[in-house]
């Protein structure tokens, strides 16, 4: 079986990821002058699934780009190459994601990807993807350490679902820190969800005391921003490892890190951590 950042990943798995890396349509977003001058069709009110959010990264456009562009792969390749070229620029210039270098994917995609747009960029299409076992292994790893869950020795009593979740993908977006701390300290479900700040909040106040040490299972780390709104959650498993989920996006896998790996890859200017042991 195809092993990422460590964790097993089914061929059904890997055949989902393809779909949300690469649905059959996917969004173009154009400032209203961009859209009239290259005369593309416009689906302003059709909303991206949980995965293409995350995927596009839509919560992070420009705001200037307010009209978009639903195109298929056909439509996107009947359009003029300057069209094609132009719009794949202006998707980077509108922070939209998945629209990757030539220069980093040509070596394994071949050279033909330079002539999608610019001959610097392209986007994302079924069709580059029929080796998906070599391109989605490296696309979901980008940024991201590997789970050590195979090193643990020893696996908390206290906390019994830890191993279950430890080294696993999610089935899709939504799935976030918070979930991922609830379940492991027996919440069912929790795990599955897109946990919002509140009930984590109240899951907090009811079941955690301000405090913990680092090196013992059940202490639950807390950060929060300059207005004291929660921004991630990790809880310690014992022996200075740690399980955390680093987004709710569907590429992050629920995962175990040394206490000093995941404090450093969350140091975020603004944000203060503070700990809490969970209580009985």
């Amino acid at each position: 079986m195809l092993t990422v950042l460590g964790i097993p990943v089914s061929p059904g798995l890997l055949q989902r990821w393809v779909d949300w890396l690469a649905p059959d349509e996917q969004p173009f977003f154009l400032t209203p002058r961009q859209a009239a001058d290259w005369e593309l069709p416009l689906d302003d009110d059709r909303q991206p699934t949980a995965e293409q959010r995350d995927t596009y990264r839509v919560y992070g456009i420009d705001g200037s780009a307010v009209r978009v562009s639903w195109l298929d792969e056909a439509s996107f390749a009947a359009l003029p190459k300057a069209t094609r070229a132009a719009l794949v620029r202006a998707q980077v210039q509108h922070d939209r994601a998945a629209v990757p270098t030539v220069h980093r994917w040509s070596g394994v995609l071949g050279p033909a990807i330079r002539q999608q747009a610019d001959g610097h960029r392209f986007v994302w299409w079924k069709s580059l993807l029929h080796n998906a076992a070599a391109v989605l292994p490296l696309i979901v790893s980008e940024d991201l350490g590997p789970s050590r869950h195979a090193e643990v020795r020893q696996w908390p009593a206290d906390l019994p679902r830890v191993r279950e979740l430890a080294g696993t993908f999610p089935d899709g977006s939504g799935p976030n820190c918070f979930g991922t701390v609830m379940a492991a300290c027996g919440v069912a479900g929790a795990e599955d969800v897109w946990m919002l700040r509140e009930p984590f909040e109240e899951w907090l106040a009811e079941n955690t005391t301000a405090g913990g040490r680092d090196n013992v299972p059940g202490t639950v780390f807390v950060w929060r921003d300059g207005g004291y709104a929660v921004q991630h959650a990790a809880i310690t498993i014992g022996g200075g490892w740690m399980l955390h989920k680093p987004s709710q996006s569907w590429m992050t896998p629920r995962k175990v890190r040394t206490v000093g790996e995941v404090k450093r890859s969350t140091r975020t200017a603004g944000w203060r951590l503070e700990r809490r042991r969970l209580n009985g």
